[in-house]
């Protein structure tokens, strides 16, 4: 029996990739729970790009994202690496604590009871 060699595959390494730790999803998820509890939230995405890592919000699948939760480590000295993203475009909150930052998705829950 004998061996043939298909040729060799490039060795490149993979693409530096910026992705969410255990610890962040774990804060990220708490915060989705308690919303899809609450009725505001149904589905959620994530991506890992090359420069940031994003956590899109969606109140039905097939629509634009109600929110988005970004990641950009490069921004972590000058505006925070982290980010709430409304469905406008327009960043509602910036840190380098994501729970402070995730405050402002937080304020959507209270609401006064009758």
């Amino acid at each position: 029996m004998s061996y043939q060699s298909l040729g060799s595959f490039p060795t490149q390494p993979p693409m530096d990739q910026v992705a969410f730790h255990r610890t962040e999803l774990s804060v990220i998820l708490s915060l989705y729970g308690r919303m899809v509890a609450a009725g505001e939230w149904r589905d959620y995405g994530i991506s890992s790009l090359r420069d940031l890592a994003v956590f899109s919000v969606f109140r039905r699948t097939a629509e634009n994202p109600l929110y988005r939760i970004e990641k950009r480590p490069k921004l972590r000295d000058r505006q925070g690496q982290y980010a709430v993203v409304g469905m406008d475009g327009q960043i509602l909150k910036r840190g380098n604590d994501l729970k402070t930052v995730l405050r402002v998705l937080e304020r959507k829950l209270i609401r006064a009871v009758e």
